[in-house]
């Protein structure tokens, strides 16, 4: 078979293009053999045709033969040869110097033909790949709009179980509406509020169920058999939803079915009983403000809040016990404002409250127990202000305060609010124009260091007040302008070291007893001026002062009765108020003092306060 090299060239016009639809450049080039083949033959032919036509522009010479040839003629007739061979080479060197040319400017076209041919590629990469996005993109619209379309159908259907009138298919409603709000993370807080919704439905609790039909008694008792069972049906129902609130309230941080830091709206609910024992509140709001809490319990004991508001202003508990136990809070607000204590118990026995606010005020305490046992409450405030404790136990039994504490306008009728081996370490804890009626107030065994104590105008009738082997260290204890009737108020074995006793204006009336038998004032600065002793008894026998304590009195017929001094003190008795027992200048220190950490007192004005009263 021939070569591929010796066939005969093909023609074109142009030896490469791209050709009117971009197709590949084409190089048309004769074979090797040929093009030199040619060029050697086009260049003898060539030089024939130039030695024709020089012998004929010299009119054909005759040519001289000679017999010998010379060294001259032989060495002219190889130049001769020597410059036809390299006039030939020089033809073949051009033409494949040519061919060179020609390959590489074709493989520069071919380079750029392959870049166009990249940029080509590219581009429909790019808008295949824009194409595929929009695809995408118009799949997942068209998804996420048959999601929401499903989601809703599913809510729809879910919300119609919930109102089903069957207690089965109520139930399964509250699991399919759970189910819902883990799939349905945008809608999930809706979810929750419909849960919580039907917490807030009216509920009566079995055994409290009361028929109010008229007709003949059996057919009452059956109707009432009817109702409770129907109760008993829907407690199972409520409790289920609480139980599964709770269960995702106690997913650790980052679970994508946790429900902490949503909100939860109970107000108003009747609560009889459930579990939210070890949940987590971050953020967000809880409320079960106006809430019923009857029988049984409600735990919320371990529960973590964090910068999260949780009110139950305004609820009732009756008979039922709401712990709170080991709870911690930080930087938040646990806020019982107007609740009702008639039953029961509030359990917030070793919470740890960091920050924040914990509110009792103006509080109704008319039955039960609310226990803070070795509570640990720091850098917030505990407020009891303007409650009423009648016939109901506050505890804070070795409870450790470093926070404000406020028992301001409190009254107490046959209840006890008891601090026995509490700690206060730079507190204040206020009692200032509270009404302690026939109950007991005890801080036996408490320690106060660097804290302020103020009692300044309460009134104490019939109640038991005692600060038994209590110690107070560089602090203050404030019993200005307070009324004594019918009580019996401790000192015994009470240690004051540092810091400063104010008994000012105070009034010891009928069958009242301040005893300081056994206490011992280290240090400490005391005050007993202006007083009023009306049938009443300040008995310091057997106390101990380091520093002697002023005295003066209302009454100006010298040392008024009821009023017994320990052995090593002597009062004049010239019918007028006198001081002993410090220089001038200590009088005055002790005149003018001001307890520095109440931050509600005021200056004295036309009212007539003093500053170590709090505002009304």
């Amino acid at each position: 078979m021939p070569s591929t090299d010796a066939q005969p060239p093909q023609t074109s016009g142009a030896p490469h293009d791209f050709g009117a639809n971009g197709s590949v450049p084409i190089l048309k080039l004769w074979g090797i053999r040929w093009t030199i083949a040619a060029a050697v033959s086009v260049a003898l032919i060539s030089v024939a045709g130039l030695l024709a036509a020089a012998l004929w522009y010299a009119g054909f010479p005759g040519l001289e033969q000679i017999e010998t040839v010379t060294a001259s003629t032989l060495f002219d007739l190889l130049k001769l040869v020597f410059a036809v061979v390299a006039g030939v080479g020089g033809v073949a060197a051009l033409v494949v110097a040519y061919r060179k040319q020609r390959v590489a400017e074709h493989a520069n076209r071919l380079s750029e033909y392959a870049q166009e041919l990249a940029r080509a590629a590219d581009a429909r990469a790019d808008a295949s790949k824009a194409l595929a996005e929009h695809a995408d993109q118009r799949a997942e619209t068209e998804h996420h709009r048959n999601g929401i379309r499903l989601l809703n159908e599913r809510f729809s259907t879910t919300a119609d179980q919930l109102g089903s009138d069957k207690a089965a298919i109520r139930l399964a409603g509250v699991y399919a509406m759970a189910g819902l709000a883990d799939d349905w993370r945008e809608g999930r807080q809706t979810c929750i509020d419909v849960l919580c919704a039907y917490m807030r439905l009216p509920y009566s609790p079995p055994g409290m169920t009361v028929a109010t039909v008229s007709g003949e008694a059996n057919d009452q008792r059956v109707l009432a058999n009817d109702a409770d069972l129907n109760s008993k049906q829907e407690r199972e129902v409520r409790h289920t939803v609480l139980r599964l609130i709770g269960d995702h309230l106690r997913r650790i941080e980052g679970d994508p079915f946790s429900w902490s830091g949503y909100e939860f709206d109970f107000t108003g609910a009747v609560i009889d009983g459930g579990n939210f024992a070890g949940a987590e509140f971050k953020g967000g709001r809880v409320s079960f403000e106006r809430a019923t809490f009857v029988l049984g319990e409600f735990s919320l004991a371990g529960a973590t809040f964090d910068t999260t508001l949780a009110s139950f202003a305004g609820a009732k508990f009756e008979g039922a016990g709401v712990s709170f136990k080991a709870a911690s809070f930080t930087n938040s607000e646990l806020d019982f404002e107007s609740c009702e204590v008639s039953a029961g118990e509030l359990d917030f026995r070793d919470i740890k409250l960091n920050g924040g606010r914990l509110s009792l005020r103006s509080s109704n305490l008319t039955g039960g127990t609310v226990d803070f046992h070795r509570a640990v409450l720091e850098d917030g405030e505990l407020d009891f202000s303007e409650s009423t404790i009648r016939g109901a136990g506050v505890h804070f039994h070795r409870a450790q305060f470093r926070c404000d504490t406020r028992f301001d306008r409190i009254e107490v009728d046959n209840g006890e609010v008891t601090f026995t081996q509490a700690v206060f370490a730079k507190a204040l804890i206020s009692f200032s124009q509270s009404k302690l009626r026939a109950g007991l107030v005890s801080f036996g065994g408490a320690s106060f260091e660097g804290s302020d104590v103020s009692f300044s105008g309460t009134q104490f009738h019939g109640a038991a007040v005692s600060f038994t082997s209590a110690s107070l260290t560089a602090g203050s204890m404030n019993f200005w302008s307070t009324n004594f009737n019918r009580v019996d108020v401790s000192f015994g074995g009470t240690t004051f070291q540092g810091g400063i006793f104010i008994f000012k204006a105070a009034q010891v009336g009928a069958e009242a007893t301040v005893d300081f038998h056994g206490s011992r004032f280290i240090g400490t600065s005391a005050l007993f001026a202006h007083l009023r002793i009306q049938d009443g008894r300040i008995a310091m026998a057997g106390a101990r002062f380091e520093i002697p304590p002023i005295f003066s009195f209302e009454s100006r017929l010298g040392l008024p009765r009821g009023l017994e001094l320990p052995k090593n003190l002597r009062l004049n008795r010239d019918g007028s108020a006198q001081e002993v027992g410090l220089d001038a200048s200590q009088e005055l220190a002790l005149k003018e003092w001001r307890p520095t950490n109440l931050a509600k007192d005021r200056q004295p004005g036309k009212s007539g306060h003093h500053p170590n009263q709090p505002r009304d």
